[in-house]
């Protein structure tokens, strides 16, 4: 079997892996898992009967950061309880979900008062779905050119497909490395009661931050993207070289021969052509009198 066929075959099958995996990593809602420990928090302050203890308990029925929840790059879901002051529908997976706010049309000014670190993280955020899009459309035309070039064994078309399952491997890098500018911000920089930097002590030490399902796949799905782009390289290269040595051989049956066309005597030798006698030549009515004319 041809090592272009062999390639050709395991670069299709990762690059349908690695679009799979960056496809339901971009549509779910499991990237980073906040684990609140709600019961330990009531508990902790139930023992306790200071003002700011029972403002703390308050907020633990009402504001959504008390609550353990599933964070995804477009809603915040909560597996478990979910908080009554929060409007929330059900995700297409059944939980009950809110949207992240990138503020696309930002119709009422919410971000007037925003402080530098958070119009940064904002940035990153939209970026993120940017290059996430971009890398799609850039698979989608790797697609296209990857058809035309199995189709034709086009060594140019196969190159495209390798350059553009690259660029789709680069652009969704950069949307990782985005996502994790935004979650570096959202527990170091950003201030506001939403925000790790000001929540209580209490709150800070039952909580914990894990990377969850969503946010594996989609780095696997970076990995096979590079591994679709090798290979569509490597068989870019066989088709190049086969095409060559096709080529060649075709070449051997395609050099032109030319006969010598010669009249042959009786006895196999051949006659003397006119060009072999050297002058003079007489026209017939001299040739009576030889070559001078008395």
């Amino acid at each position: 079997m041809p090592c272009s066929a062999v390639t050709l075959s395991l670069a299709t099958i990762t690059s349908i892996i690695a679009v799979t995996l960056l496809t339901i990593a971009f549509a779910t809602d499991n990237w980073l898992r906040i684990e609140v420990k709600r019961a330990e928090i009531q508990d902790f302050l139930s023992k306790h009967s200071d003002a700011q203890s029972q403002a703390l308990l308050d907020s633990v029925n009402s504001k959504y950061y008390y609550y353990t929840r599933t964070k995804g790059l477009f809603r915040i879901c909560y597996p478990k309880e979910r908080p009554p002051t929060v409007k929330t529908y059900l995700s297409p997976v059944e939980t009950h979900c809110n949207n992240i706010n990138y503020f696309i049309p930002d119709d009422n000014n919410e971000t007037g008062n925003f402080t530098d670190d958070a119009w940064t993280k904002l940035h990153m955020g939209r970026s993120m779905i940017a290059l996430f899009v971009i890398s799609f459309l850039a698979i989608f035309s790797a697609f296209c050119t990857g058809v035309t070039g199995c189709w034709r064994r086009s060594p140019g078309n196969i190159t495209a497909t390798a350059i553009l399952m690259l660029l789709a491997c680069l652009l969704s890098a950069g949307a990782m490395g985005l996502w994790h500018g935004v979650d570096y911000y959202e527990r170091e920089k950003v201030v506001g009661e939403e925000y790790p930097q000001q929540w209580s002590s209490v709150l800070r030490d039952r909580t914990r931050f894990n990377y969850d399902w969503s946010y594996m796949l989609a780095w696997v799905g970076v990995l096979w993207s590079l591994v679709a782009a090798i290979l569509f390289s490597g068989a870019a290269i066989c088709l190049r070289g086969e095409r060559e040595r096709e080529e060649a051989i075709n070449m051997q049956y395609l050099m032109p021969v030319y006969p010598q066309k010669q009249q042959y005597a009786y006895g196999g030798y051949p006659l003397p052509t006119p060009q072999a006698y050297a002058g003079p030549y007489y026209t017939t009515g001299s040739a009576a009198y030889g070559p001078y004319n008395y």
